[in-house]
């Protein structure tokens, strides 16, 4: 394996300009840098990790992080992943700067502007999906600031990658166990997040796009929930009403138990095929309870801990990533398997 002084040698640079490639410092003309960097790779180059460990240690590496609100405890799990994953990493001078901000552009603008003064080097966000917001993104990138788009992405912004799930994929899931779990005329409430979220517009989509396959399915109410419990409550509880021939409900989004506990006050436990997504407590819960049929997860802990991985990988050692989209795991949980 070729060390530092080879690389140097074949690249006609001194030690010193290879080792200011390999930690980002910068101050290397781009034409010298990329011909490091293709050495690098011809010659299979990996920096020592005591090395690399010691280079950290001379420059924290200060990354923030955005997630939604404490309102979807989806983000809990999410954001325990990049702790667990932060504190591997804390030998190796990794820094982190957690928010958790309200489903709204604004306060993500006013979030990534205040982390900006407190000079990160690099960003993972959960972003809401605006022009405002890809263009607040695009400046931190011009600027050399990486960014990581994690959970769902934003549309028009330039980020070094997305970690999360397939969404279309995902409501079309749903669709298939909507399918195998009824028979007969399907008469569907449905309950969706904000819909400015890519994520949950794409999972919409897919599921409705895999329906439309058989016509005995027919959504007769749909809502949009906004993540919120009481919102949730008194959505389903005036669906169920209105629409007594209701007999399913998919709830795209959090929220879940506030729309459980409407199902409980109208319905009897299993009188419904209820489809949720991810395996929050109180989501288990109610499948415990007989309210939740199936729930389908996406790896919340693997999501956070790859984001940050993937983000200390590229500012401490140069590492180019092998592609641009990391999908997480679709997995299905019923009753029987919690």
């Amino acid at each position: 394996m070729a060390t530092i002084k080879e690389i140097a040698l074949l690249a006609g640079v001194s030690r010193g300009t290879v080792d200011r490639v390999l930690n980002n410092r910068g101050g290397v003309n781009a034409e010298t840098e990329a011909t490091i960097r293709r050495i690098m790779a011809e010659q299979k180059f990996t920096p020592n990790p005591a090395g690399v460990a010691l280079a950290a240690q001379k420059k924290k590496y200060k990354i923030g992080v955005i997630l939604f609100s404490k309102m979807n405890p989806f983000f809990d799990a999410v954001n325990q992943g990049i702790l667990d994953k932060a504190h591997e990493l804390s030998l190796f001078g990794c820094e982190l700067i957690v928010r958790r901000v309200a489903y709204d552009p604004q306060a993500q603008l006013s979030t990534i502007r205040a982390l900006v003064k407190e000079q990160i080097h690099g960003l993972i966000i959960a972003p809401y999906n605006s022009e405002s917001i890809a263009s607040e993104l695009n400046q931190l990138s011009t600027a050399g600031i990486p960014v990581i788009a994690l959970n769902s992405d934003v549309e028009g912004a330039h980020r070094l990658a997305y970690v999360g799930p397939d969404y279309y994929n995902s409501g079309k899931t749903a669709a298939a166990l909507l399918k195998l779990m009824t028979k007969g005329p399907v008469h569907l409430g449905v309950l969706t997040g904000d819909q400015k979220i890519l994520g949950h517009a794409q999972r919409f989509n897919g599921f409705l796009d895999s329906l439309s396959e058989e016509s005995r399915f027919h959504v007769v109410a749909h809502e949009e929930n906004f993540d919120d419990d009481q919102r949730t409550y008194d959505l389903v509880t005036r669906m169920l009403k209105k629409h007594p021939e209701i007999n399913a409900l998919y709830f795209l989004t959090a929220a879940v138990y506030g729309g459980c506990r409407a199902l409980s006050a109208l319905r009897a436990p299993k009188e419904l095929c209820v489809i949720t997504h991810d395996e929050v407590p109180t989501t288990v819960e109610m499948m415990e309870k007989g309210y939740v049929t199936a729930t389908i997860c996406q790896e919340p802990l693997w999501q956070g801990a790859k984001a940050l991985e993937l983000m200390f990988s590229y500012l401490s050692d140069g590492k180019q990533l092998s592609q641009e989209l990391f999908l997480s795991k679709l997995s299905v949980q019923i009753r029987e398997t919690i």
